[in-house]
Formats: structure tokens, sequence, C-alpha cells
């Protein structure tokens, strides 16, 4: 199947960075996050991506043209002749199409227009390119393809450390729990079918208008996870993944 991701935005949230680097291509253990997304569809065996691009688009294509597979692998240098023995590759069996969708388009104009090189796929993968999990994709293709809905998406346990509060129309608190156990939140992983597209009209974003016809059909499906699952949204994120490979605690690196 197809992948598409989202990786067009302006990723306000983790300009603390950089002003320059894209979202996408902000490292996480020395490589980009678009790559570790990338990489864990590819252990799975889907490696035909398609980029919807917007904000410095160009970066994301200069990272993949200049890309050097030596360095994200083990190989030999034979002499002073620099020649490179690759004892394991990445991207090089990967198809990369490369769409600019607009720098302010949203989540569901940005699929529109990438629908013209999705045609003859009866279901596509779609992710927002920044979570990373270790969910096992196989299972949660097959739970999919059994309730063959038009659309499906993995449901998680925030990870934020903030606080649900229920209280009364006079202000009094009636409970206050942690977000985690307040219930579950959509962190994309998405499967759809190509009836999607009869339910985006132009301006609408994905998961408002478009989500909610598929409500009202029962077309929407979702599969609850409560393994691992990180978002990179902001800069604290960025330095407790990095947190995370420096233990040699990755679990969604589950290519290795």
């Amino acid at each position: 199947m197809k992948v598409v991701l989202f990786c067009g935005g302006l990723g306000l949230r983790l300009r603390d960075y950089s002003e320059d680097v894209p979202k996408p291509l902000v490292p996480i253990g020395g490589q980009p996050l678009l790559w570790h997304v990338m990489k864990y569809y590819a252990h799975y065996g889907h490696k035909d991506f398609i980029l919807c691009l917007g904000h410095r688009g160009d970066a994301i294509k200069r990272f993949f043209l200049d890309y050097r597979e030596a360095l994200a692998n083990y190989f030999i240098l034979q002499g002073s002749s620099s020649e490179v023995e690759l004892l394991r590759r990445d991207i090089d069996d990967w198809r990369i199409t490369f769409v600019d969708t607009g720098v302010h388009s949203n989540i569901g104009q940005r699929l529109l227009r990438v629908r013209e090189h999705l045609e003859g796929e009866e279901r596509f993968l779609a992710n927002y390119s920044d979570g990373l999990t270790d969910l096992p994709l196989d299972r949660y293709l097959d739970f999919a393809g059994q309730l063959d809905r038009t659309a499906c998406f993995v449901s998680v346990r925030p990870t934020a450390s903030f606080h649900m509060v229920e209280f009364s129309e006079s202000g009094l608190v009636q409970n206050i729990r942690p977000v985690r156990e307040a219930g579950f939140i959509n962190c994309g992983y998405f499967v759809f079918k190509q009836e999607l597209f009869d339910e985006i009209e132009e301006g609408e974003d994905l998961v408002v208008e478009p989500f909610h016809k598929l409500i009202a059909k029962k077309q929407l499906a979702t599969y609850e996870y409560d393994g691992f699952w990180e978002c990179a949204d902001t800069f604290k994120d960025k330095v407790l993944l990095d947190g995370l490979v420096d233990q040699g605690k990755t679990p969604w690196m589950v290519w290795q």
C-alpha cells in the first residue's frame, strides 16, 4: 500500500529548536523525524511514499537528494580509494513522490491534492509524520481490513502531564484526574479507502467535516493501542525522544 505523509505544516511548537529546520527534519538521535516514520513503514514492506510538502518543502527534497546511506548504515571503507561497501541499506528501494500541497493547507486539502497519485489504490495509508510508535502494523491492517470501513485510525492514551477537570456550573470542582485516564486521542496512522475522497469538500479539514460525515454513516473505525507512542510536537518532546535514544530505549525502531 502507498503511504501518504503530511509533512508541510509550519511546526510552530517546535520553533524553539530552529526557525530554519522544518518539523519533519528535526533530528531524533541523529536522523530526521520523517526518516524514522518512513523506516517504520518500510520495515513492514510499505515503501511507496507520497510526501505532502508545504513549509520548507525544498529542505525536505534536498535531504533526500543529498542522502548518503553510509551515514545511516554499517559499511566497510576499502583502503585509500575511499571505496565504500555497505553492509546494510535503507532507502535504496524506496519510491518517494514529492508534491507541493501548499504552505497553509489543512490536512484534508493536502490529501485532496495528492489524489491523482493514489489512483488504483483500493486502500492506502496516511500519517501526520510526527508520532513514533511500536504499533504492530500488520495486526492493525488485519483489523482494519476485517472491519472494512472507509477510514480507520489508531487511538492512544495521551502522554501529556495535564489534568482533566470536571466542575459544576457554579465553578465547584467535582473531579480532577490525569488526562491520560480521561480517554483516548487520535494519533493518526490512518488506513483509508478511496471512498474517503467523496466526503472531502474544498476547504474542509480531514478530522472535522469529513470524519463527522463518516461517523453518521458508520464508516469510521479506530484501533485501540496501549503500547509505545510519543509525539514529537514540542522541543520538550524532542529532548525526551533524544534521551530515549541515548539510553538505548527505542521501541519505535522496529527495524533494528
